[in-house]
């Protein structure tokens, strides 16, 4: 598998750095750094910030203060903390290479790429919202003539075998899961739930709930959905569901959230999490880029030590078709990228990332795909394949909103179906490790060819497209 390898930070990071390469702990100052006057007006932006692993937190307090910051949260395991800050000198302070701040970056972006920044920020924004808009469908009759996507992949043979097991947790990490909805209440478990908007868990009911997005919603009926009166089943409708909530009500992604999810994920034994987003504010990060480079490395090192601790992650290969393997731009803003940068997290090494397919089995015209950066494809939908009559719609139907039901297209929406296999597997293969997993959902997928595509390249069983092939859930219980 070819794919972006962990890099030891730029030169430029040297003094934060020690012979070994890795940071250092800081030698922290009792006051400001000289001539510091800490802003107390200006507005305050949320940081993720590297230190060597296990750094006491007195000296990451201590650092912090002195360069006019403090300490929302901090994982000695991985070195990263999230601070918050009014100093527009933040990140140099503390070096920028060491510290980033999304939220800033979103709020204030530099005065020569602001405007481009923008009208990119916007023309994608209102992609992504009109292709995973939610087409609301009845539930008079039998949902489960509609779930084609299910069909696909052989979910309902494989319901029959196996459902998956109660001791098999999925981390949802997304817009928060409506727990009250009749196909997921039965999965939803709360004491494995959190929010992590602020970089720091909160396990109130409240801060994992879903407020303006049912993004999370339908991504959760699709791994474990379960309502006999409807007729809808997901792919395994018996393994619980974990709710945390990382995408805020303006549709963002920081990193600070998605390193807390990560952590969130390890800490409580997660067999798999999915992960249909990209961070934001730009689409690529580049570990030899300042700023980036601190993003970057946070969030390598939280999915790395959810994989130590048992966690498959996968991810959703995004929707803007691109080809993976070879960018020259990010979509989301000025910002140069070549092959070392990486779409986070599906870029990060262990990553299932999963390309998404349409009703007759070819490439949704929106999934990216690169040569070595897909692992598996699977139903994401396609608005111009459309299914017969009575076998629902080109999007994926699953659970939204106020108990209802209806449809979505993406790779968000393929990445959870390949979630749910893997719980499958998980289920099966009770205390697999990741690794073993992984291997598992690729070996066990269904070839799938390039079919003439002039962008597709590859065997049917490893291409751009479609990397291993589509996934199967009879393969997983059978």
């Amino acid at each position: 598998m070819s794919r972006i390898r962990t890099r030891l930070l730029p030169a430029a990071a040297a003094l934060a750095m020690g012979a070994s390469g890795v940071l250092l702990a800081p030698t922290a100052a009792a006051t400001p750094s000289e001539a510091a006057v800490c802003d107390t007006t200006s507005p305050q932006y949320s940081y993720v910030v590297l230190y060597q692993k296990a750094t006491p937190q007195s000296d990451v307090d201590s650092e912090l203060a002195a360069e006019c910051g403090k300490r929302v949260a901090y994982y000695p395991q991985i070195g990263v903390t999230v601070a918050s800050s009014r100093n527009s000198d933040f990140a140099e302070r503390i070096g920028v290479f060491r510290a980033y701040s999304a939220e800033r970056e979103m709020a204030e972006p530099s005065a020569t790429t602001a405007a481009a920044a923008r009208s990119a920020a916007r023309a994608a924004a209102v992609e992504e919202t009109d292709l995973e808009r939610t087409t609301e469908v009845s539930v008079a009759a039998d949902l489960s003539a509609q779930q084609w996507d299910m069909r696909a992949i052989n979910a309902p043979e494989a319901n029959a075998i196996n459902p998956g097991s109660r001791s098999v947790t999925v981390g949802v990490i997304d817009s928060g899961i409506e727990a009250t909805h009749p196909g997921l209440r039965h999965a939803i478990d709360p004491a494995t739930s959190a929010g992590c908007l602020t970089g720091a868990p909160d396990t109130s009911p409240s801060a994992w709930a879903p407020t303006t997005s049912d993004h999370g919603t339908h991504v959760a009926g699709t791994i474990a959905g379960k309502d006999t009166e409807a007729g809808f089943t997901g792919v395994a409708p018996n393994v619980r569901l974990a709710s945390v909530k990382v995408v805020s009500d303006q549709g963002l992604i920081f990193p600070e959230a998605a390193v807390c999810g990560f952590m969130w994920a390890g800490q409580h034994g997660f067999e798999v999490t999915n992960n249909s987003y990209y961070i934001d504010p730009g689409m690529f990060y580049c570990p030899e880029q300042p700023g980036d480079a601190a993003a970057y490395e946070a969030v390598r090192r939280a999915v790395e030590y959810s994989q130590r601790r048992g966690v498959l992650n996968v991810a959703a290969a995004g929707n803007s078709d691109l080809d993976l393997a070879n960018p020259t731009s990010d979509p989301n803003r000025p910002h140069p990228v070549d092959s070392s940068c990486a779409i986070l997290p599906k870029g990060i090494d262990g990553v299932v990332t999963v390309s998404a397919i349409g009703y007759e089995g070819t490439r949704s015209y929106y999934s990216n795909y690169g040569t070595g950066e897909i692992e598996v494809t699977a139903p994401g939908g396609d608005r111009t394949q459309s299914p017969p009559e009575g076998e629902g719609a080109g999007c994926p139907l699953s659970t939204v909103f106020d108990g209802k039901y209806g449809t979505k297209c993406g790779t968000s929406m393929a990445a959870p179906h390949a979630a749910g296999v893997a719980a499958l597997f998980a289920s099966r293969y009770r205390n697999a490790p990741p690794q073993a997993l992984n291997a598992l959902l690729q070996a066990k997928a269904d070839p799938v060819a390039c079919d003439g595509a002039e962008e597709c390249s590859g065997s049917p069983r490893n291409n751009s497209f479609y990397g291993r092939g589509l996934v199967n859930a009879l393969r997983a219980v059978r």
